[in-house]
């Protein structure tokens, strides 16, 4: 990377660093493996492996017999009965049912008292415990299964009391809620995938990251730079030739990710769950029409960071410390909902992920977000372009350090 093209004195400059920089990094392994192989396939794949995963030891827990410790089961043998018709196994009991869910020996440990019985024929409410962890998530299902089952055999009880003293079952509930969900299978999708959109930009932002550490800090480590501006050729023009051959690997690394997630989102046992997942060609167009003005802004801040280190190694720094900006609207987003505005869409970042996540609901995105959203990157884009040709044109960065 230290020879200089002669085609720069003679015009063609932006084409000419353009080609010159996409051949060379093309020959790049740690370039090629970051841009086209770690972040865009690796990262599909795990993902839709940890979420498979995940949703088989749920639907296993849902479905398969559950073994419960159940304590005192010789009190209560038609409650004992109701649990076995619901899938539940009664297991042995354990002498402290406390360790036990803090051990994670059981995910939920029944007891029933010993005077159950006598409270049972005399009408009395009777109360059963239920020892479980909520900090343990893979519990929660078990624990949800036993609840809702000891729940509806006490109704089932209390419906029978209720008839055989002559009175109607509704007596007892007065009042009854109706709950109507509004959510559509594809919009329930939202809740296993709301760090899809974070995982798109940080996929752009590691497909072009060890390039423009390379074309900025790595060639001024390895004294090219100099060389490279005392052509009479403008800086800027350079910088644009760097910073296409940056955008191309970006919007390639972007583009094989999207391919991943159409391909291995098939996978993902979604309709099981009452989800829907939609992640084909139109998911995949609407995303990369709002990721291209991200690809821009997220190039030229690279390459505007870049320009600041003195070394290869001091730019890695300060990139990777860059790469946390992108996961604060995620963040927010996911602690904190909210009612997206029109004027969201034009913050950068923000309107990409609120974008994506109306796709992923199946909502899809109106003309004028998609151009509020593709006017605000861009003019963030464009300010960035200008702060970095700013760096360009300082002799500062024409000098090796």
């Amino acid at each position: 990377m230290n020879t200089v093209p002669t085609k720069l004195r003679s015009g063609g400059a932006f084409l000419t660093v353009f080609l010159k920089e996409v051949k060379e990094n093309l020959r790049d392994r740690r370039t090629l493996m970051s841009a086209f192989l770690t972040g865009p396939l690796l990262g599909p794949l795990i993902f839709v492996m940890l979420i498979n995963v995940t949703l088989n030891r749920e639907l296993d827990k849902a479905e398969k017999s559950l073994p419960v410790p159940v304590i005192g089961a010789e009190y209560a043998p038609n409650l004992v009965d109701a649990l076995k018709a619901g899938g539940v196994v009664p297991g042995p009991a354990v002498a402290d049912p406390e360790r036990a869910v803090r051990k994670q020996d059981a995910d939920v440990v029944l007891r029933i008292a010993p005077d159950y019985g006598k409270a049972w024929r005399k009408g009395e409410p009777v109360q059963v415990e239920l020892f479980y962890d909520s900090s343990q998530r893979d519990a929660n299902t078990s624990v949800e299964r036993v609840s809702r089952l000891v729940e509806s055999y006490g109704r089932q009880q209390g419906a029978l009391r209720l008839v055989a003293r002559g009175m109607s079952p509704t007596t007892a509930w007065p009042l009854q809620v109706a709950r109507r969900d509004q959510a559509t299978p594809q919009s329930r999708a939202v809740l296993m995938f709301a760090m899809l959109p974070y995982f798109f930009v940080i996929t752009v932002f590691m497909g072009g990251m060890y390039l423009a550490i390379d074309l900025t800090a790595g060639e001024r480590e390895r004294q090219s730079l100099e060389p490279l501006f005392a052509n009479p050729v403008a800086r800027w023009k350079i910088l644009c030739g760097k910073l296409a051959a940056i955008c191309a690997f970006s919007s390639a690394s972007l583009l094989i990710t999207l391919l991943a997630f159409a391909v291995v989102g098939q996978f993902i046992p979604a309709e099981k769950i009452g989800m829907e997942l939609d992640l084909g060609v139109h998911f995949a167009a609407n995303v990369l029409l709002l990721m291209l003005p991200l690809v821009l802004l997220l190039s030229a801040l690279q390459s505007m960071v870049a320009a600041f280190a003195k070394s290869y190694r001091e730019a890695q720094t300060y990139i990777s410390l860059l790469m946390l900006v992108p996961l604060i609207p995620s963040a927010l987003l996911s602690f904190m909902p909210i009612k997206a505005q029109a004027w969201m869409y034009a913050i950068p970042l923000l309107g990409q992920n609120l974008g994506i996540m109306q796709l992923l609901r199946g909502d899809g995105v109106s003309t004028e977000q998609i151009g509020l959203c593709l006017l605000g990157s861009m003019a963030a884009a464009l300010v960035a372009l200008l702060a970095t040709v700013q760096m360009y044109r300082s002799e500062r960065l024409a000098i090796s350090a």
